[in-house]
């Protein structure tokens, strides 16, 4: 619960092959409508999100221009979903202003978009072992799956030791990878 105390959720897919698990710390809209797993007006997509969007107001208002409706009165989440559905995920992304990390699931495309934002503020980690694609904001969050090894990687371990950081996409476990700041990445089923 340290990250995020306010509330915690789940979302499935029907198939149950995809599934998104948030905790959320309130910042921008308090209210239960921000709460994530979000989905889309549509359902088709539905996103995961860690960060600040600081131009989500004028970001919604060109959205709403362009005949977007909202559920929400203000959430920088609910932004992200109508911005992906408008603009793909480069365009939103080149429109962000903000911290962040996030991941929209496409239940159509069958797709994972998975962005950070450009300084690398907020963390990105996965891994893929078996056919099993992992994401989350913090390593321990992934060696919660007793199948994923936990072997230390003596490359990335020689770069912590020498300049004490880790450059990314390295982590010090072998098999677990950081997303490096600025970058996008895109699963397919």
């Amino acid at each position: 619960s340290h990250r995020g105390p306010d509330h915690q959720a789940q979302w499935v897919a029907e198939d149950r092959l995809v599934g998104l698990v948030h905790r959320r710390l309130s910042i921008i809209d308090l209210s239960v409508d921000g709460n994530q797993p979000m989905r889309s007006p549509s359902g088709r997509f539905v996103v995961t999100f860690n960060g600040e969007i600081y131009n989500h107001a004028a970001l919604r208002r060109e959205l709403e221009s362009s005949g977007h409706r909202f559920h929400t009165d203000h959430s920088d989440t609910e932004v992200l979903v109508h911005g992906y559905s408008e603009w793909g995920l480069v365009g939103l992304v080149e429109r962000l202003d903000g911290m962040f990390a996030f991941a929209i699931w496409d239940t159509i495309q069958r797709r994972l978009s998975l962005a950070r934002d450009r300084i690398g503020i907020k963390p990105l980690y996965f891994t893929r072992l078996g056919g099993v694609f992992q994401f989350a904001s913090e390593i321990k969050s992934i060696l919660t799956d007793p199948a994923i090894p936990r072997a230390v990687d003596t490359h990335a371990l020689s770069h912590y030791l020498s300049f004490m950081i880790t450059p990314a996409p390295m982590t010090l476990f072998q098999g677990i990878y950081k997303l490096p700041a600025g970058h996008i990445m895109e699963v397919e089923a």
